[in-house]
């Protein structure tokens, strides 16, 4: 890999990690168009992955030190309920991710006709959440177990995880700042978690890793987590003025591209 293709395949992690487009779909692309393996390469999407994570840190930093305070104050107030709501999104997740890893690494590797179909769903999702009757509910602790299981359905390539948890949230009639909220903080576990995984195997096994140069890293880790910080602001205005709309016409047109490329090439 060299250093131009991690600085865009860094900026793509970054922007499409938290706008409603699909981070893994649009990295299969990716490195399907620029002939890379960026999606094999362990240390290298270690390294992006945890880039887009202290962006989210640093956009919510206020909310995480807040609930952190109320999780220390040992009552059931609104931060311990809401770490109590994201334990519950992680169960769907967690349950995927220990019994069916194998499953899902076998939807990587270049299907870009699956990826394009899954596109196409993330559009449908994002359709049917601009269309629906706004209401300023909460996240409740059932609302959180569906949540966290359009999070789980996002492991797919070309699910979008920020626009499947964000729009089951709106169609759930949860308020559009506290889906956006409650969709980026819920996140950081998975993230941090999937992270943590990823260099105990690398630690095991370095060999499964390319032999990739630290400037290298360093360029995706930084293009990764400014596109990141951009694209997570962004993304709060957006579903603030109810633009999702965009994105869906944008999936669809990505998606039918991919499912042409793959059935031509």
């Amino acid at each position: 890999m060299t250093l131009i293709e991690a600085i865009i395949l860094g900026i793509v992690q970054g922007l499409t990690e938290f706008l409603p487009v699909s981070s893994s779909g649009h990295i299969e692309l990716g490195s399907y168009i620029l002939g890379v393996q960026a999606g094999d390469n362990m240390l290298f999407t270690i390294v992006v992955h945890a880039a887009t994570a202290l962006s989210t840190i640093v956009v919510f930093r206020k909310d995480i030190w807040a609930i952190f305070m109320d999780l220390f104050k040992f009552q059931w107030n609104a931060g311990t309920q809401f770490i109590a709501k994201i334990a519950v999104t992680l169960i769907p997740i967690g349950i995927v991710g220990v019994f069916f890893e194998e499953q899902i690494e076998s939807f990587f590797g270049g299907k870009i006709i699956f990826v394009g179909s899954m596109l196409l769903i993330t559009s449908l999702l994002l359709l049917f959440s601009h269309y629906v009757i706004k209401k300023n509910g909460e996240v409740t602790f059932p609302k959180a177990l569906l949540i966290g299981i359009a999070q789980t359905l996002a492991v797919l390539p070309g699910i979008s995880r920020s626009g499947a948890t964000i729009s089951t949230a709106l169609l759930l009639g949860v308020e559009k700042e506290e889906a956006t909220r409650f969709s980026f903080l819920m996140v950081l576990v998975p993230i941090l978690g999937a992270s943590f995984l990823k260099v105990i195997k690398y630690i095991k096994a370095p060999e499964l890793a390319e032999s990739i140069p630290g400037s290298v890293l360093t360029a995706g880790f930084i293009a990764a987590f400014l596109a990141g910080l951009l694209a997570c602001v962004w993304m709060i205005q957006i579903v603030k003025r109810g633009k999702l709309i965009y994105f869906s016409i944008y999936c669809a047109i990505v998606g039918i591209v991919a499912i042409v490329a793959g059935l031509i090439i």
